[in-house]
C-alpha cells in the first residue's frame, strides 16, 4: 500500500469536506429514520458543519443547538480533544475484535467509568446504541435469573410511554403506541406500569411534579397480578425524554426500587438520555439517590462523536456468570462492534473534556435560569404545558383539531428557518442544549422559540 504524500492527502480531505458542505443532488436513496421522507424533501434542512454550541446549514446559515444534536452532544461539537483523539485512534488501531481477544482501550475506559457510576454498578458491557444496550441490559436479567435457578423469572415490565429503543426487546418494554403497532406483537409476557405525565394536576410545575407518587404501586399490583416469582426485570427511564419530557414525582423512583429490592426483581434505568451530565449529576441515580442494578447508557458516553453504547452491571449480578470451567463462555451476547476502539478513543476524550470543564455538574449552576428562561413562556399561543429538569425542557402545546403534531411541526420548522434546533415529539417542543451551553445562548434559545410560538 503506498502512503499518501501530503499534497494528495490534503486534496482527498478536501474531496470528501466538501460533499457535506452542499445540497445532494439527489435525496431518495436514503431512507430517513422517523421522519416524514417525502415532507422533508420538500423543505430539507441539511447540517453541514458545527462547532461549540452552532451548526451551519447547507447554506451557511449559523444554527444554535437547542438539542444537543439529538441528546447526545453533551459537550459541544468538534470539541478539539475529542477530534484529535479520534483521529489518532483511527491511524493506531481502526479496529479490533474483542470475541476471545482484545485491545487496552475498552479496558481502561471501563475503568473510567467505573468510577463515575454509583456503586456497585462496576462492571461495563459495551455496545453501539442506546437501542442496543436496552436489549443487552434485558437478555442479562434473564440470563442472570436462569444462572441463579431462578429460569421461571421471565416477565418483563416497562412502562406507558416510555422509549427504550428500537430493538424488538425495546419496543416490547416501551409505551409508545407507533414505535409498537406496526411490528407485530413483540415479546411475550411484558406488562406495562401507567406513565407519570399528569398535566390536570401538574400543569406548569417548576422541577419534579408534585402530585403522582403513588403511580409507583402500580408495580405493587403487578407483582400480585403476576406473581414475583416470574418477573424478571422491571425498566424506566429516571426522565423519560422522547415521550416529551415526562418526570418523576418526588419518591417515585425511591419506591420503584424497594418493591423491585423486596421481590428480588432487577431494577434497570434507561440513562441514555439523562446520563453524562443532564441533570447535574454524572447519572440521574445519583441526582435522584436511588441505585438500580443496571443501568443502560449511550449519547453522551462519546458526546455523541461515535457511536457507542454502555450497560452498567452490578456487581452481584456480574459475578453470578462468574462460575463454572475457566474456559466457557459466561455470556453468549456481543457485537462485532462491541468496544470499538474509535468509540473508545472518543469516549475517553470526552470523559476529559467533562473533567476539564465540570460538565458532569454544570447543569446545577444553569438548572435555575434555565427555568426560569422556560417558563418565561408561559401565556404563549397553545401553550398548556412546562416541564423542566436539570438542563432538559418541555413546552406542551394543544393540538390542532383533527391534526395532532401539526402544531409541533411547524415549532421545528418555523425555529429552525430562525436559527434554532428544537427537538418535537407529536406537539411537545423538547430542548436539551449542550452542557456548555451560556446563558446568553439560553437567552437565545427562549427568545427565538417565544417568537415563533407567537407566530402560531
Amino acid at each position: 500500500m503506498n502512503p499518501l504524500d501530503d499534497a494528495r492527502r490534503n486534496a482527498l480531505a478536501d474531496h470528501y469536506a466538501a460533499q457535506n458542505r452542499s445540497a445532494p443532488a439527489a435525496m431518495d436513496a436514503f431512507w430517513m429514520p422517523f421522519t416524514a421522507n417525502r415532507q422533508f424533501r420538500d423543505t430539507p434542512r441539511l447540517l453541514a458543519s458545527a462547532e461549540g454550541m452552532y451548526y451551519r446549514d447547507v447554506d451557511g446559515r449559523q444554527i444554535l443547538d437547542g438539542t444537543a444534536g439529538l441528546w447526545c452532544c453533551n459537550a459541544g461539537h468538534a470539541r478539539p480533544r475529542i477530534v484529535e483523539a479520534v483521529a489518532r485512534q483511527v491511524a493506531t488501531l481502526d479496529f479490533a475484535p474483542n470475541f476471545q481477544m482484545g485491545s487496552p482501550l475498552p479496558f481502561v475506559l471501563a475503568e473510567r467509568l467505573k468510577a463515575i457510576a454509583p456503586r456497585p454498578l462496576d462492571h461495563v458491557f459495551y455496545t453501539n446504541s442506546g437501542s442496543e444496550s436496552v436489549d443487552t441490559a434485558l437478555k442479562i436479567a434473564l440470563a442472570y435469573h436462569r444462572a441463579r435457578g431462578e429460569g421461571q423469572r421471565v416477565r418483563l415490565i416497562g412502562r406507558e410511554k416510555a422509549y427504550h429503543g428500537v430493538g424488538f426487546g425495546g419496543i416490547s418494554v416501551g409505551g409508545l403506541p407507533n414505535n409498537r403497532k406496526w411490528f407485530g406483537t413483540g415479546l411475550p409476557g411484558v406488562d406495562h406500569l401507567r406513565h407519570t405525565l399528569d398535566i390536570g394536576r401538574n400543569a406548569f410545575s417548576r422541577g419534579l411534579p408534585p402530585h403522582g407518587v403513588e403511580l409507583a404501586e402500580d408495580l405493587e399490583r403487578l407483582v400480585q397480578l403476576h406473581d414475583a416469582s416470574t418477573i424478571a426485570a422491571v425498566i424506566v427511564e429516571p426522565i423519560a425524554g422522547s415521550a416529551g419530557v415526562i418526570l418523576p414525582p418526588p419518591g417515585y423512583l425511591q419506591r420503584i426500587r424497594e418493591i423491585c429490592s423486596r421481590h428480588g426483581i432487577v431494577l434497570i434505568f434507561d440513562e441514555v438520555i439523562t446520563g453524562f451530565g443532564r441533570v447535574g449529576e454524572p447519572f440521574a441515580a445519583q441526582r435522584f439517590g436511588v441505585t438500580p442494578d443496571m443501568m443502560t447508557t449511550a449519547k453522551g458516553l462519546t458526546s455523541g462523536c461515535v457511536p457507542m453504547g454502555a450497560v452498567f452491571v452490578a456487581t452481584d449480578i456480574h459475578d453470578a456468570f462468574m462460575q463454572g470451567p475457566d474456559n466457557a463462555i459466561d455470556l453468549f451476547h456481543g457485537y462485532t462492534y462491541t468496544g470499538h476502539p474509535l468509540a473508545c478513543a472518543a469516549a475517553l476524550a470526552a470523559l476529559d473534556t467533562y473533567e476539564e470543564e465540570g460538565l458532569l455538574t454544570r447543569a446545577r449552576g444553569l438548572e435555575q435560569y434555565w427555568e426560569d428562561g422556560l417558563h418565561a413562556l408561559r401565556g404563549k399561543p397553545h401553550v398548556v404545558d412546562i416541564r423542566n429538569f436539570g438542563l432538559i425542557g418541555a413546552v406542551e402545546l394543544a393540538p390542532e383539531d383533527g391534526r395532532p403534531g401539526a402544531r409541533g411541526y411547524q415549532v421545528l420548522e418555523r425555529a429552525f428557518r430562525k436559527g434554532l434546533l428544537v427537538r418535537t415529539t407529536g406537539d411537545t417542543v423538547a430542548l436539551s442544549p449542550p452542557l456548555i451551553v451560556e446563558r446568553r445562548h439560553i437567552d437565545d434559545i427562549f427568545s427565538m422559540l417565544g417568537e415563533v410560538l407567537d407566530s402560531l
